[in-house]
């Protein structure tokens, strides 16, 4: 299993670096790729080094894309090559996800339409799509989340879909949650 996180520059840190870590603690291969080549300064001032940049990690094929979230969402709803991924994952029948605000760049791309999403309050009403409220959630091959708060559960649940419910379990037993 491949996975793509796209960071773009003021990206929430506590999702990008969950999602990334949960991920490979799951023994998933993740590649995390800038906008822009070089490091992302993520919303609260953490700098981030991305594995690549956009441009070259679109040379590969992946089985999911996952996009945090944060006022970095802003630079994910602009840029046509996230748009056109989103779209191809989809018509390809794979895996997208998305946390917080960005559940509305799959909105934009039209992966929403006749689906139940969830994201931060607010954001997917103004795009007149209805927000489900609840922490994470999948539907079909789009899979959702809330905030930086359920940044783990989703990260979790992306383990699932991808590695099976014994590699969550695993995973999730590691982090001594309970």
């Amino acid at each position: 299993m491949k996975v793509l996180v796209p960071l773009a520059q003021d990206c929430e840190e506590i999702e990008s670096v969950t999602i990334i870590d949960i991920l490979r603690r799951a023994e998933i291969d993740v590649v995390s790729a800038g906008l822009e080549k070089g490091p992302v300064r993520a919303s609260r001032g953490v700098v981030l080094i991305p594995d690549t940049d956009l441009d070259t990690a679109l040379q590969s094929e992946y089985d999911m894309v996952v996009l945090p979230g944060g006022a970095g969402t802003r630079h994910l709803l602009d840029d046509d090559r996230i748009l056109s991924l989103l779209r191809k994952m989809e018509s390809n029948g794979r895996h997208v996800a998305a946390i917080c605000a960005a559940p509305t760049v799959l909105a934009k791309a039209g992966l929403l339409e006749g689906k139940r999403a969830t994201a931060f309050p607010g954001t997917l009403e103004k795009m007149g799509v209805a927000n489900a409220g609840v922490p994470v959630l999948a539907d079909g091959a789009i899979v959702t989340s809330r905030s930086p708060g359920t940044a783990m559960d989703f990260a979790l649940q992306l383990v699932e879909i991808l590695a099976g419910e014994n590699k969550r379990i695993a995973v999730e037993k590691a982090l001594v949650r309970s």
